[in-house]
Formats: C-alpha cells, sequence, structure tokens
C-alpha cells in the first residue's frame, strides 16, 4: 500500500517557519537550497518528514511550461494567494522506489502528468563531508485541485545520508505522519482521481467525504459542513470551490509531552483528550494535530 513520503508545508519565510516548528517540540533540520529557488527546513521522523518550505531566492524559480511542472512557481503562487493566511500545507508526496513507473501509471490512468523531474544537493554529514542527495519526482495535478498538487519521490541516496537518528527525536515524541486533510465541496467526485492515484482498494466513502489509506497515515477529504462539524469552530471559513488541504496531524509516543511543548511556548491549542489541535490561525494557516500512536 502506498504511503507518504512527506508532506510541503509553505511559509512566508523560512526561518521564522523553522522556529515555528522547534516551538511546537520539533527537532528541525539545518536550512537547505535547492537550485529551483525554495529553501526549506525538515522534521524527520520514522520513514517521513513535514517540509517547511518557502520561497528563498526567486530570482532562480523557473516559470513552468506546457508539459513541465514548476515546483518552485507552484509553490510561489500558493503563497501569494495565501498572503492573509501566511500559508499552509500545498502538497502530498508518496513514496516511490521508481518514479519513472509511476508516472506511467498514472498517465494511462488518465491522470495529468509531465515530464520526469530529478535534482540533486550536497548535504552535509556529521563529520563534515558533503554527499549528493538525489531525487526523482513524478507530478499528478487535477484541473479540479488547482491548489493541490500530488507527486511520488524517489530518493536515489542511502537512507542514512538522509534520516539522521539526531533529527528523528523530538521533545513533542512524534513518530510519524498519522493524517493529512483535504477540504472539497463534492468529495465523493474526486473518488475517480484517487483510485487513478493509488488504487480503488485504498478509498472508503464515508458519510462526510473520502477516506484514502495511505499505509500508516489516512488522508480524509471532507465537506466544508463535514470540516466545520468536525472540528467546532477551529477551522476558518474555506471557499469551497477550490480544494484544498487544510492540515494534518502527527503520532506522538506521550501525548502529554506534546502539550507540555505547547504550554511551553505559549501557543494556544484545543484538547480532545485523545488529540491536541493548533489552529491555522496560529500556525501559519495550516491546522496541525498531535495524536496519541495507537
Amino acid at each position: 500500500m502506498r504511503g507518504i513520503d512527506h508532506l510541503v508545508i509553505d511559509v512566508e519565510d523560512l526561518d521564522t517557519g523553522r522556529a515555528f516548528y522547534e516551538r511546537l517540540g520539533f527537532t528541525m533540520t539545518p536550512r537547505a537550497q535547492h537550485p529551483f529557488g525554495t529553501g526549506n527546513s525538515l522534521a524527520q521522523l520514522q520513514g517521513g518528514f513535514l517540509e517547511v518550505l518557502s520561497v528563498t531566492e526567486p530570482e532562480n524559480v523557473p516559470e513552468a511550461e506546457p508539459g513541465h511542472f514548476s515546483f518552485g512557481a507552484f509553490n510561489r503562487e500558493f503563497l501569494a494567494s495565501r498572503v492573509d493566511q501566511g500559508g499552509g500545507m500545498s502538497m502530498l508526496v508518496l513514496r516511490t522506489d521508481d518514479a519513472d513507473a509511476d508516472r506511467a501509471l498514472w498517465s494511462a490512468a488518465g491522470l495529468t502528468t509531465y515530464a520526469p523531474f530529478g535534482f540533486e544537493r550536497l548535504a552535509r554529514q556529521p563529520d563534515g563531508s558533503d554527499v549528493t542527495m538525489g531525487f526523482s519526482l513524478a507530478f499528478a495535478t487535477d484541473a479540479r485541485m488547482p491548489d493541490a498538487v500530488w507527486f511520488s519521490c524517489q530518493h536515489r541516496h542511502a537512507p542514512e545520508h538522509f534520516y539522521k537518528p539526531k533529527f528523528q527525536a523530538h521533545a513533542n515524541t512524534a513518530t510519524h505522519i498519522a493524517a493529512a486533510g483535504l477540504v472539497a465541496d463534492d468529495p465523493w467526485s474526486l473518488a475517480d482521481f484517487f483510485e487513478g492515484l493509488v488504487g480503488a482498494g485504498a478509498i472508503g466513502r464515508t458519510d462526510d467525504g473520502l477516506e484514502v489509506q495511505l499505509a500508516e497515515a489516512t488522508l480524509r477529504v471532507l465537506s466544508p459542513d463535514a470540516l466545520d462539524a468536525r472540528f467546532d469552530g477551529l477551522m476558518p471559513p474555506v471557499d469551497p470551490s477550490s480544494p484544498h488541504f487544510f492540515g494534518c496531524a502527527v503520532a506522538c509516543a506521550d501525548l502529554d509531552a506534546a502539550r507540555r511543548c505547547l504550554v511551553g511556548a505559549e501557543i494556544p491549542f484545543r484538547d480532545t483528550g485523545d488529540r491536541v489541535w493548533v489552529a491555522p490561525e496560529h500556525a501559519s494557516g495550516s491546522l496541525i494535530g498531535f495524536v496519541s500512536v495507537d
């Protein structure tokens, strides 16, 4: 079954965003720079990560061309459209061992795909040496969801060169991505896209939307009314005409540790006993939840 490799969470300023996630209790990696104008800092978990991202070198962002997806341009435009919110979750990324095979599979399923895309960057190791990190990406989009992008990420490097135990240990005891959420006016009408993306067997229909099982995580696709009912006023009003990600939740080994981080950082949150939520207004436009490990 497909699993989540990472989530892309856009922020207006990378240093400010990175510092906020540290206040949430995450151990963040040092800043890294992409060759296409964006920079990031990661909260590495067990088998996945949160990518806090901003446009750091706008002069290096390539414009999109027919058949070619521009990662930098999409996130630049996403941030520009969400100035009032300060950013938000823009992309959901799936694990893969073969990005080219994903592209072929998605194209055959009728999804909109793009030319092969890959890049490399240097990563400083604990001993001071630099290693080359390589990535191959396969993008898929849907005209009904212009503000949400999906892609798979093939890591072309040894896992130990990317994941580091010291960056996988967090004060909030986060272990893995538990859930992500998308709001859409008619969730059920999007079932065909998700069937093409991850297979019909991963899709479940509920009274208030869709549930897409992604290994240990669940993507919930909710209507605006269902979103409001589920979070009881925690979410700001949404534009139902433009489906978009509304946030994510991470599993924690000790939920009390996550609570202590939020209290110590004076970050407002809602506590429902088995879940703790930080509203988008306090988290640069993206709902962030902490849940107990099952």
